[in-house]
């Protein structure tokens, strides 16, 4: 793999106090473009713009998926990465969707370690900080027919991040609006999915909400998610989360927490949920907590959820299963806890800061 090292590392002018999710990058980047049927050789370089023609299908036709994934690093210097199989596996299950040409694994897997490696200075070990970072792939072709592209350019750029939200999450349940439909790509991480939700979450925004909890595209009234997560309900003591369909992605950060939640001996629900059903445990004292979950949150406890006329208070609760699961899940993530499910991979040979 060819390595093209940055001349001036911008690591120790980063203000690492202050890091708003998403807009600070590390110093370099994996490049890989397909042409002519096939992936070419990944490349690192220094992280930069990227040439593009006007005429990119990418532009016109919005061809593209992504991944989110975090590093971690442990008390030994050591750089944990949290289930990379599912999100490589994630990833092509989107670019099958979308009709891009899947990735190579050894290109994903070897250019990853070899990213982080040269990149490891950015993964902080202090309290709260990891790397997120974002493998995507898009239509790079330069052709403005309505049709799938030839080409196409594959990048993973890294970010280092602490908190992706900040204070309280009130969230509004969405009527009319939906984020995917049935048959649709709810399933993959497409681009547009994220694109068509920005307006209503903008008017959910000028309300005083942080966030929608998105509703079935035919009667709206099964919930789906919530925002950019995965949605959890605890009434008594039971969790209920949506079951996956093709209109809900299935989240790594998902799986993990059903995986840990039935290791503590909590009862789990993977069905269909109705907003009613949860307006009936709030008006019955027995919806004890709602959550949410995904990589850029973990685990991220919901404050309100307003429904209508109606605001439902969730009260924090001294039993909470969304701060013992988070206490868990990222006790894993950090080196902290044995990983007795196997999750973590160490990056081999990471220059220690």
């Amino acid at each position: 793999m060819k390595i093209t090292k940055t001349s001036i590392s911008r690591l120790n002018s980063t203000d690492f106090s202050n890091l708003p999710f998403g807009t600070v990058f590390s110093d370099h980047m994996l490049v890989c473009n397909y042409k002519n049927g096939k992936w070419s050789e990944a490349e690192i370089l220094p992280y930069g713009p990227i040439a593009m023609a006007p005429g990119a299908q990418v532009l016109h036709y919005g061809q593209s998926v992504f991944e989110g994934m975090k590093a971690f690093k442990n008390n030994s210097d050591e750089i944990l990465l949290f289930r990379k199989d599912e999100n490589f596996k994630r990833l092509n299950q989107s670019a099958e969707r979308l009709s891009i040409p899947l990735i190579d694994k050894n290109i994903f897997m070897n250019g990853l370690d070899e990213l982080l490696k040269l990149d490891s200075a950015w993964c902080k070990k202090e309290e709260g900080y990891s790397l997120y970072i974002r493998p995507f792939i898009f239509a790079s072709g330069e052709c403005v027919k309505a049709s799938a592209s030839d080409e196409y350019t594959f990048i993973i750029i890294t970010s280092p991040t602490t908190k992706y939200y900040a204070g309280e999450m009130n969230v509004v349940v969405e009527e009319h609006y939906t984020r995917a439909p049935q048959g649709g790509v709810g399933y993959a991480k497409a681009a547009g999915n994220y694109a068509a939700s920005f307006y209503p979450t903008k008017q959910a925004n000028a309300k005083g909400f942080q966030q929608l909890i998105w509703t079935d595209s035919v009667e709206h009234k099964y919930i789906e998610e919530s925002g950019t997560m995965n949605i959890w309900f605890r009434i008594g003591d039971t969790l209920i989360t949506p079951s996956l369909s093709d209109s809900i992605l299935g989240g790594i950060t998902r799986d993990s927490v059903v995986t840990l939640a039935k290791d503590n001996g909590i009862k789990v629900e993977e069905r269909k949920i109705l907003i009613s059903e949860v307006v009936e445990a709030f008006k019955n004292g027995t919806l004890k907590e709602a959550f949410g979950t995904g990589t850029a949150v973990t685990v991220n406890p919901i404050n309100t959820i307003t429904f209508r006329e109606d605001r439902m208070v969730i009260e924090a609760q001294e039993d909470s299963f969304a701060l013992r699961l988070k206490t868990q899940l990222q006790g894993i993530q950090k080196g902290k806890i044995e990983d007795t499910y196997n999750w973590n991979s160490k990056v081999l040979n990471a220059v220690k800061s």
